[in-house]
């Protein structure tokens, strides 16, 4: 039986090559590339084919914005983005990294978010997801990577970035009088819900859902969180943000549900109400009357913009000094946009037996040395 392998490398030596094979007993070894390194961070690796993934991604995520789009405005947008996205990935693996460092787990958010998406398919269980996920083409542990690593870096950023940023009452005031005819709107109710289906369901089963659903309300009524009530026991695919649905005017919802929801003033819900797939309760987060919104009714929104506004340079400044702390190298011919001044590049050598040994076990590497030092 005819058998490739390649030796252990240095770390340096292994620039391209990220699953060894040693391969003792037949003879002098020989060493093959079973796949590119494009970056090290820390300890952790971008592979090519990690870098193409993302590249097809990104190529996809316009396409499905921008579908009528002229082919010239796609390449246009793809350019754009796609000289950040070596950066994208290194950043990630910082924040993943932290994340870890700061002891977060987010294993019963995972779960969650995968019984969300078995839902929003209407699949019976989570081996069906597994077989339909699988089916797609991506492997069962990488979809649940994906989703753990994007909850990873979401939980570093509000603890670590989200706190830097302070929003002042006078710069908030500041923002209203500037843009005052941003807020003069039609009437509109902000709504959140609850939702439990009955797709699917008996008579006797419909019963036992409009009970639970009468009992949630009962429990709001006593003074339980509605949000956290969403979050845990809605079935609908908002529950994930605590059953936000978003601001309407008078007009785009359901006539019914139209007449339910604007009597109501900010802070009421309305009773459980029956629907062809289940039953669901409204609360009116706010209520716009037509006109000029006074400061107080639109002053936390107005937070939410500058919040935003301010994020992404706090961000980039936080993932500057994870960089500085960090041991970040790149190959020659890819880009990482943000660099540090300093940074190392990977330096493809020729393995040599004397360096195996020493190098074959997992370490911190020391942070690079500026050039020339």
């Amino acid at each position: 039986m005819k058998r490739t392998c390649v030796t252990p490398k240095s770390f340096l030596a292994i620039a391209a090559v990220s699953v060894l094979i040693p391969c003792p007993l037949f003879g002098q070894a020989k060493s093959v590339v079973v796949e590119e390194i494009v970056a090290r961070v820390n300890n952790d690796i971008v592979t090519l084919s990690d870098f193409e993934k993302a590249d097809a991604t990104l190529r996809e995520e316009i396409a499905h914005d921008c579908q009528n789009c002229p082919a010239t405005k796609l390449d246009s947008e793809y350019r754009d983005h796609q000289k950040d996205l070596l950066r994208d990935l290194i950043d990630q693996d910082l924040l993943v990294q932290r994340a870890k460092d700061m002891g977060i787990s987010v294993e019963a958010d995972v779960i969650k978010q995968l019984d969300e998406v078995r839902k929003q398919n209407n699949l019976p269980s989570m081996e069906a997801l597994e077989k339909a996920v699988e089916g797609e083409g991506i492997p069962w542990e990488d979809y649940k990577t994906q989703i753990r690593n994007r909850l990873l870096t979401q939980e570093v950023i509000r603890k670590e970035v989200g706190s830097r940023i302070d929003i002042p009452t006078d710069d908030v005031k500041k923002y209203y009088e500037e843009h005052k005819n941003e807020f003069v709107r039609p009437e509109q109710v902000v709504l959140t819900e609850i939702f439990l289906s009955t797709q699917g369901k008996s008579p006797e089963e419909i019963a036992a859902v409009q009970r639970k659903a009468d009992d949630l309300r009962n429990r709001v009524v006593k003074g339980d969180d509605f949000l956290e009530l969403a979050k845990r026991y809605s079935e609908g695919s908002t529950a994930k943000d605590g059953g936000y649905l978003g601001s309407y005017e008078r007009g785009q919802l359901d006539p019914k549900l139209e007449a339910e929801t604007f009597k109501l003033e900010k802070g009421q819900m309305t009773e459980v109400i029956e629907s062809k797939t289940g039953f669901e309760i409204l609360k009116v987060m706010d209520h716009f009357q037509a006109g000029q919104q006074p400061f107080e009714k639109v002053q936390n929104e107005i937070m939410n913009r500058i919040y935003m506004e301010k994020m992404q340079p706090t961000l980039r400044t936080y993932l500057a000094e994870l960089r500085e702390e960090s041991y970040v190298m790149v190959k020659p011919g890819y880009t990482d946009s943000a660099a540090v001044a300093g940074a190392s590049i990977i330096q493809e050598v020729a393995p040599t037996p004397d360096t195996a040994q020493k190098n074959s076990g997992k370490k911190k590497f020391p942070k690079p040395k500026a050039s020339g030092s």
